[in-house]
């Protein structure tokens, strides 16, 4: 089947958004106008990931006044990977577009993003050239994490890349065909090996509110990259004992040759010195039980095939009101069938 591309291209754009009401008017205005000059049919998904400020009523609005927007709520904040799942399930056009509601991912980059998928990719990936406004820790942090990602993991993420980038139908097929509870979607994309290509980008500034990617948010994104893409933490702890084990046969090797040669006087005990290894090695144990422990909890988390979100309603001019709970089901049992 011969996918449709350029004008008879269908689009939909999906924006997870989360306590955004400072910037949400703001946000929907320039999106507005960018689709308006965009010759192919658009559909708008605003996914409310369990916002407890007045985004709910401005996204009443929104939907009311625009017959492309349709709104899923979220039934509590399930997280910013969990409600791009949440939209990629509910698109179904033949090009999907994900950005964030704060203005930072410009939506003025969606014609671009189009004119590379009309040249033939399935993935059109965005990279930050820049971190404006960004604090030097804001800067470290995001290379830390870029780094350990790429050295630990077994796909490669580009640095500065986030989840403001255009996915092909099939591409979102397949991403809706994983039903793995701990969600990376960069990894994801890039583990399945479609087309690709980057789109190098200045950030806008945001237009009201502050991040919600504290610091503790971003270990934990990099922990469900590292351990959900590759087993590396397994394998240092391994490397670990191997070198313990080595420097035990060393030691061994150094007092038998104080046996060999008669000169075991000179041998003293040496309490401070044994604890140390003791201790040294236990960390060591403690840290490869530690790593182990994670992946028997993620093996424990995935095997009870929970939803990865619950929705409470689906509503806007472009979808009918459904069951609180027909899209989380419906998802429950596909995990299961699997």
């Amino acid at each position: 089947m011969m996918l449709a591309r350029g004008r008879a291209a269908s689009l939909g754009v999906v924006v997870p958004v989360y306590n955004e009401q400072e910037s949400l008017s703001d946000f929907h205005e320039r999106l507005a106008s960018v689709l308006d000059n965009l010759p192919q049919p658009t559909a708008v998904y605003y996914i409310d990931d369990g916002s407890t400020d007045g985004t709910p009523d401005l996204l009443e609005r929104i939907a009311s006044g625009d017959p492309r927007v349709t709104v899923i709520e979220l039934s509590r904040n399930f997280g910013h990977q969990s409600a791009l799942s949440a939209g990629l399930a509910q698109a179904g056009e033949h090009v999907v577009i994900t950005l964030d509601g704060d203005g930072q991912n410009p939506p003025e980059l969606i014609p671009d993003l189009l004119k590379l998928y009309e040249a033939g990719y399935d993935i059109v990936l965005t990279q930050r050239a820049s971190e404006a406004g960004a604090t030097h820790f804001k800067r470290l942090t995001s290379s830390a994490f870029y780094w350990l990602v790429n050295r630990l993991g077994n796909t490669r993420v580009p640095e500065g890349a986030a989840d403001f980038r255009l996915h092909s139908r099939p591409v979102v097929q397949a991403l809706n065909e994983m039903g793995e509870f701990h969600r990376f979607l960069r990894g994801m994309v890039s583990w399945m090996g479609f087309r690709s290509v980057i789109l190098p980008y200045t950030p806008s500034p945001r237009i009201g509110g502050r991040s919600k990617y504290s610091l503790s948010k971003m270990i934990k994104l990099a922990l469900e990259a590292i351990f959900s893409f590759s087993l590396a933490p397994i394998r240092i702890g391994i490397l670990a004992g191997m070198i313990f084990l080595l420097l035990a046969l060393l030691e061994m090797a150094y007092v038998l040759s104080f046996w060999i040669r008669g000169r075991q006087d000179l041998l003293v005990p040496g309490w401070s010195s044994l604890m140390f290894v003791i201790l040294l090695v236990g960390g060591f144990l403690m840290v490869t039980l530690g790593f182990i422990g994670i992946y028997v909890g993620y093996v424990f988390q995935e095997v009870k095939r929970r939803p990865i979100y619950i929705t409470r309603r689906i509503y806007g001019s472009g979808a009918e009101e459904s069951d609180p709970q027909e899209a989380s089901q419906a998802q429950a049992m596909a995990r299961r069938a699997e």
